[in-house]
C-alpha cells in the first residue's frame, strides 16, 4: 500500500514566527530564527514522523511581505511552495489578518488545499475574542491560538492531525490483480537504470504484489522469450517499463494483460481521464509545436533517457513533424505560459504526492492544453494504447 509525504507549507507575513513554530514542533533548529524581519528565505523543508497519522515534511518559507527585487523573488518561492503543499499552516499575529492574508487564503482555496489558522506569539498579544469570531464567521475556521514559549505542542499537533486527516493508504494494483495471481515484472537494465538498485516504482511494485498476496516474476526483457518458450507458468499480469513496450507486446501472447509502470502510476495519482483524452492529440501535432517533458526528479541524463532522448525521438519519428522541446525537472516552476505547448507530458511521478502531480498540471488542464504521460506517449506512437489502458476500464 502507498502512502505519499505530506507536505505541509508554513506561510505568513515575516517576522510572524514561521520558523519557530517549525522548531517548536520537530524540536530541533532546524530553520533559523532571529528578531530581523526575513530570515528566512528560500524555503527550507523539515521531515517529521507524526506516530499513526502520517509522515509529514513542513517547508518553512519566506515572509509573503517581503519587500525589493529579492523580496519579488522569494515571494515567487513560496508562491511554488504553496503550489506544491498538500496542507498549510497560515501563521498571524498580532490580532492581523489582512490583504496578504486574504490573497493566501484564496490561492489555498482555488487549489483546493485545506489550510488552517495560527495566531502565533499569542503569549505577548492574545487575539481578542472580537478577532477571532470575525476569523470563524469569515472563514468558517476555529483559530489557533499558540505560543512556542508556553509548551503548546500537544495542542498544535492535535490541530495538524485534524487538519490533514489520517493519509488513505492507496494501492497501485486495486482492481487490477487478485491473490494468488501471477504477475510478470519486466525490468530492463540500463545505462540510465540507477546502479545496484531498482527504480523507485518496481520497488512500489514489487511491494503492492506482496500485500496483494499475489506471486511476482521479475526479469529483465533478453529473458522474457526464454520464459515464455521454457516456462508453464502464464501470468495473469505483464508489467514492464514503457520504454521496451514495442519488444515485450511482440513476446506474450495478446490474450494477457500488459500495461507499464509509468501507466500504473497515472492511474493511481490522478488525471487519468485527461491524460486518456490528451494522448491521442498526439495526431494532430505541426511543424514548430512546442511540447512540455515533466519529470518529478533530478537525474544524470544519459543517451538512454527516456524524457530527454527517448521521448523526443519517438515523437518526432511518429509525427514526422519538427518539433521544439522544453523540459523541467523536479517541481521547478515552468517559465513559458501553458498555452505555449501543444502538449504536456508529465513522468509518472513517483517522486511526488498526487495532491503535488494534480496541481502541477491543473493550470495547463484549465486552459486546455493536451496532457499526457510518459507510459502512454509511448504506447500510442508505438500502436499500443488501447491495449496497454484496456486493465484500467
Amino acid at each position: 500500500m502507498i502512502m505519499d509525504k505530506t507536505n505541509i507549507v508554513i506561510i505568513g507575513r515575516k517576522n510572524t514566527g514561521k520558523s519557530s513554530l517549525i522548531n517548536a514542533i520537530v524540536g530541533q533548529t532546524k530553520a533559523i530564527v532571529s528578531a530581523v524581519a526575513g530570515t528566512t528565505t528560500d524555503p527550507v523543508k523539515k521531515s517529521y514522523e507524526l506516530p499513526n497519522v502520517a509522515s509529514i515534511v513542513f517547508v518553512d518559507t519566506a515572509g509573503i511581505d517581503d519587500l525589493g527585487e529579492l523580496g519579488e523573488l522569494r515571494i515567487k518561492k513560496t508562491g511554488e511552495a504553496i503550489q506544491q503543499a498538500d496542507a498549510a499552516i497560515l501563521v498571524i499575529t498580532d490580532n492581523l489578518l489582512g490583504q496578504y492574508e486574504e490573497d493566501l487564503i484564496q490561492k489555498l482555496e482555488v487549489l483546493k488545499t485545506p489550510y488552517m489558522i495560527l495566531h502565533n506569539k499569542s503569549d505577548k498579544h492574545p487575539p481578542t475574542l472580537l478577532f477571532q469570531q470575525r476569523i470563524q464567521e469569515q472563514y468558517e475556521k476555529e483559530m489557533i491560538a499558540f505560543s512556542t514559549f508556553n509548551g503548546e505542542n500537544a495542542k498544535l499537533i492535535e490541530a495538524i492531525t485534524k487538519l490533514i486527516g489520517k493519509p488513505q493508504q492507496h494501492s497501485l494494483l486495486e482492481g487490477i490483480i487478485k491473490p494468488k495471481q501471477l504477475v510478470l515484472l519486466v525490468t530492463p537494465i540500463d545505462s540510465a537504470a540507477p546502479t545496484g538498485r531498482l527504480i523507485l516504482p518496481q520497488v512500489q511494485m514489487l511491494r503492492e504484489i506482496l500485500d496483494h498476496h499475489c506471486i511476482s516474476i521479475v526479469l529483465q526483457t533478453e529473458e522474457l522469450a526464454y520464459f515464455f518458450t521454457n516456462s508453464p507458468l502464464h501470468p495473469d499480469l505483464v508489467i514492464t517499463d514503457s520504454q521496451v513496450f514495442a519488444q515485450v507486446a511482440s513476446l506474450i501472447p495478446s490474450s494477457i494483460p500488459l500495461t507499464s509502470f509509468s501507466v500504473i502510476l497515472a492511474h493511481h495519482k490522478g488525471n487519468f481521464s485527461k491524460y486518456l483524452e490528451g494522448t491521442p492529440k498526439i495526431e494532430s501535432l505541426q511543424d514548430g509545436d512546442r511540447i512540455l517533458i515533466l519529470e518529478s526528479c533530478s537525474h544524470h541524463v544519459s543517451c538512454e533517457d527516456i524524457g530527454r532522448v527517448k521521448i523526443p525521438h519517438l515523437l518526432k519519428k511518429y509525427t514526422r513533424k519538427q518539433l521544439e522541446f522544453d523540459f523541467i525537472a523536479g517541481l521547478d516552476s515552468i517559465q513559458r505560459p501553458f498555452t505555449d505547448y501543444s502538449l504536456i507530458i508529465q513522468c509518472g511521478g513517483c517522486m511526488i504526492t498526487a495532491h503535488q502531480l494534480r496541481n502541477r498540471l491543473k493550470p495547463a488542464i484549465d486552459a486546455g492544453v493536451p496532457v499526457s504521460n510518459y507510459g502512454l506517449t509511448i504506447a500510442y506512437v508505438q500502436q499500443l494504447f488501447e491495449r496497454v489502458v484496456q486493465p484500467f476500464l
